[in-house]
């Protein structure tokens, strides 16, 4: 049942919407995800100068793995799980440790070193209802912010053209510039409106109408998606598994900033709802 909220919010944390309602939610949370999740992996393949094989299959494996840790996360199989909707998705936080790391060893390097300090994060997850009064609602709120800052150099890069653009020397150009302010427009304007359809999917129409306009004037390639293609299945190993130690304290540090991270975003959420 709706519950339009003075807050803007359309639907509370307890409220059911109907199946049309939240099929459409879903799919617009579906299609806006797509980004972030894939855009981690692209740009560690690029500054690796990986071969579009291996960045495919990196792109893919994200994508299985999100969705994959997202079941779980919602369905909560026993201790697993917070049985809440959150969506598992890459973390830019990682980008500049991965980044390194794989410079260094290579993939095997990278997802050995993550694996290890993955035992850091269930770790910090074990303990982190206990340091409420020490990692206050300040505390992750500040993290989160300054997290957000950093990724003001990743959104201004995109805005100018990506990688691709700086290589070819087109950066910051107008029709770069101007097909992201048109998006961002789009997405201003559509969850502004009070059709709650149009504010639900506001972000997915600021991408379509971009990619629509960048395929009409021909910033879309093809090529390579016709020279090569595939179903990806996931290969265990595949790239083999070693060990750094710098690498290793690296990504732990920014396995305990993620964990105070989500800590931030689950108690914002709660607050907004109205929880406790």
């Amino acid at each position: 049942m709706a519950s339009e909220q003075d807050n803007g919010i359309i639907y509370g944390l307890n409220d059911r919407p109907p199946f049309l309602e939240a099929m459409f939610a879903a799919l617009q949370h579906l299609f806006a995800i797509f980004v972030a999740i894939m855009t981690p992996p692209l740009i560690i393949a690029s500054q690796m100068r990986l071969d579009i094989e291996t960045t495919s299959f990196l792109v893919s494996m994200a994508l299985f793995a999100s969705g994959i840790s997202t079941f779980i996360q919602c369905r909560k199989f026993g201790a697993v799980g917070t049985g809440l909707l959150c969506i598992q998705g890459t973390s830019y936080s990682f980008i500049g440790p991965i980044i390194t790391a794989g410079m260094s060893g290579g993939l095997a390097v990278v997802f050995g070193s993550c694996m290890a300090a993955s035992v850091v994060e269930v770790f910090v997850g074990s303990i982190l209802r206990y340091a409420r009064k020490i990692i206050t609602p300040l505390v992750s709120g500040i993290v989160v912010t300054l997290i957000g800052l950093c990724l003001i150099k990743v959104g201004i890069s995109s805005c100018g053209g990506g990688n691709a653009a700086m290589a070819n020397g087109t950066f910051g150009a107008l029709h770069n510039l101007g097909l992201a302010a048109l998006v961002l427009a789009i997405i201003v304007f559509f969850n502004s409106c009070k059709n709650r359809y149009l504010r639900m999917s506001s972000i997915v129409i600021g991408l379509a109408v971009g990619y629509i306009v960048s395929w009409i004037f021909g910033y879309i390639d093809f090529d390579s998606v016709k020279s090569f293609g595939g179903i990806y299945l996931p290969v265990p190993f595949k790239y083999g598994l070693d060990f750094d130690l710098s690498a290793f304290i690296s990504l732990s540090i920014i396995f305990i900033i993620t964990a105070i991270e989500a800590y931030g975003d689950i108690t914002a959420n709660s607050m907004i709802s109205g929880e406790p």
